[in-house]
C-alpha cells in the first residue's frame, strides 16, 4: 500500500517542482549563495551506516545541488565542507575525511561539469593540519581551474569565521608595516574595507543568501564578517536529503523578502 501510494506522488512531485522552477526563475537570484553541508553524520546514524558512508551520501548530494546552482545562473557559491573544530573528531574519522578531500579535489579537477561551466574552484580556510596530499590535491585544482570565467566555486576547508577575521587583521598589520606605517596611522585611516580586502573571500561579493540543512539555527561561524547583510535560510531536512524542491523553495523564500541593508 505504501509503495503505492509513493508512485502515485511522483507525478506530483515532478509537476509541483517544475511549476515551482518556472516562478523561481522569474524572480532575482543571489549573486552569492552560501550552503552549509550539515548532517551527513545523523542521516548515516539513522540508516544504521557509518559516518563514513554519510560524507560519501553527502559529496553527491553537493555535486547535485551543483548542478542545481549552475542552472539558476547564480555566480558565486561557497560551500563549507569542514570546520577548523572538525579536526577534533575521531581521528579515523578525520582520515577518512582527508582521503575523501584528495579524492574528490582529482575528480574535480576533471569533472565535465567544472570544465564545460568554467567554475572556477577555490579553496579558503587554514591549510594547518592538512597532509601534503590533501594540499597537493587541493592546489592542482586551483591551478587546474584559475583561469575559468564561469561560477567561482569556493570550498571552505579547515574554515572558521574567527579565525578568518584574525588572519585578515594579521595580513592588515604586515602590509601596514611594509608600507611604513605605524600602528596609530594605521589606526587613524583604517575602515571596514581595508579588513574586507583581506579576508579569504577578498574581490567576491558577500553572500546574499546562506542556506544551512539539518534543522540548526544557527551560523557557527560561516562568514562571519561578510553575513552581515544576508538573509538566512535553515532547513529541516538532513544535507544528504536536500532536494530540488526544497532548493527552489529556499530561493523562493529568498526572493519574498525586501532587502534594506539597514536603511
Amino acid at each position: 500500500m505504501l509503495r503505492r501510494l509513493l508512485s502515485l506522488s511522483r507525478p506530483l512531485y515532478w509537476l509541483y517542482e517544475r511549476r515551482l522552477l518556472k516562478e523561481v526563475r522569474k524572480g532575482p537570484m543571489p549573486r552569492h549563495l552560501g550552503l552549509i553541508l550539515d548532517g551527513n553524520r545523523r542521516y548515516a546514524r539513522a540508516l544504521g551506516l557509518s559516518p563514513t558512508q554519510g560524507h560519501e551520501f553527502g559529496v553527491q548530494k553537493a555535486y547535485e545541488v551543483l548542478e542545481w546552482c549552475l542552472e539558476m545562473g547564480i555566480k558565486t557559491v561557497t560551500v563549507w565542507v569542514f570546520s577548523t573544530d572538525n579536526f577534533r573528531r575521531p581521528p579515523e574519522e578525520v582520515e577518512t575525511l582527508m582521503r575523501l578531500f584528495v579524492r574528490e579535489a582529482e575528480r574535480m579537477a576533471e569533472d565535465h561539469r567544472i570544465l564545460e561551466h568554467q567554475v572556477q574552484v577555490r579553496v579558503i580556510g587554514r591549510r594547518e593540519g592538512f597532509s601534503e596530499e590533501v594540499l597537493r590535491a587541493l592546489e592542482r585544482l586551483e591551478e587546474r581551474t584559475r583561469s575559468h570565467r564561469g561560477m567561482v566555486l569556493n570550498i571552505a576547508l579547515g574554515y572558521g569565521g574567527r579565525e578568518e577575521i584574525v588572519d585578515a587583521v594579521k595580513r592588515l598589520l604586515l602590509d601596514a608595516e611594509e608600507r611604513g606605517l605605524s600602528p596609530k596611522e594605521l589606526a587613524e585611516r583604517l575602515t571596514p574595507e581595508d579588513i574586507a580586502r583581506h579576508l579569504y573571500t577578498a574581490g567576491l561579493p558577500d553572500p546574499d543568501f546562506i542556506v544551512r540543512t539539518s534543522g540548526e539555527i544557527r551560523l557557527s561561524g560561516f562568514l562571519l564578517w561578510q553575513s552581515a547583510y544576508s538573509e538566512f535560510y535553515f532547513a529541516d531536512v538532513l544535507w544528504p536529503e536536500f532536494r530540488k524542491i526544497d532548493f527552489l523553495r529556499a530561493l523562493r523564500s529568498y526572493q519574498a523578502r525586501e532587502r534594506r541593508f539597514g536603511r
